[in-house]
């Protein structure tokens, strides 16, 4: 069952572009980011696969499209929830990636809890 709560929030991010820091609990793992729209999420993803290859380039187009669809389709409700800059931590461990601008995508009804704001590790520079 999804949360009602959380899922407002991924309506309003997909919705009006809303993005915020959260940690979710997810079978057992720690998946801290930034929601952000479902519309950016396959804009950023779409942005890995540009380049020269054309199966590449005919990628980022569909990711691009996919994302397109998501914010004028105007769903009622939310399946998935998407987020960048995103780290994973099982148990004691350092997080999963430990570097770069990690995107995440998730089904709502896999996440078990959520709090606001963003897990940082002692190694990260940011505030």
């Amino acid at each position: 069952m999804k949360d009602s709560i959380l899922e407002v929030f991924v309506q309003a991010a997909n919705k009006h572009n809303f993005a915020l820091d959260i940690t979710l609990n997810v079978k057992g793992a720690i998946v801290t980011g930034t929601l952000t729209s479902a519309k950016e999420y396959f804009h950023l993803l779409s942005d890995t696969f540009e380049g020269d290859n054309e199966i590449a380039q005919k990628l980022s187009e569909q990711l691009e499209q996919a994302g397109e669809s998501f914010q004028s389709g105007g769903a009622k409700e939310a399946n998935f929830i998407h987020m960048k800059d995103t780290k994973v931590y099982i148990g004691d461990s350092k997080s999963t990636p430990s570097k770069g601008k990690i995107l995440w995508r998730g089904k709502l009804e896999e996440v078990d809890g959520f709090f606001l704001g963003k897990i940082f590790d002692s190694s990260d520079k940011e505030n």
